[in-house]
């Protein structure tokens, strides 16, 4: 069943991680960028993000799923969504130069 958003229901541990609204509906998610899927780009800020705190859910577009399945990479890349909530956190995070700026809080 989809949400109003277009998203069927969260997995498990990201539907536990994902914010809530005051119903204690999980929020929207919001479009955070595209990767290409072939240099590790998208596990890397997937990591990144997690470590922040931020949830993430990733879309392969068309076939990418399969091709992740048969090639361990997707031909299509990954679309990468954050909670509408946090979106902005994602965005100073993923513009931030080097880990001395996130420490400093720069």
């Amino acid at each position: 069943m989809a949400n109003s958003y277009g998203f069927g229901k969260l997995p498990g541990a990201l539907y536990a991680a994902w914010p809530k609204d005051e119903q204690g509906e999980p929020v929207p998610p919001k479009y955070l960028t595209h990767c290409a899927g072939t240099d590790l780009e998208d596990a890397m800020l997937r990591s990144m993000l997690e470590a922040y705190g931020i949830p993430s859910l990733v879309l392969e577009p068309g076939d990418g799923s399969f091709g992740r399945l048969i090639l361990g990479i997707s031909g299509t890349g990954s679309s990468i969504f954050v909670p509408e909530t946090l979106y902005h956190d994602a965005i100073e995070l993923m513009e931030a130069d080097t880990d001395d700026e996130l420490q400093s809080g720069v």
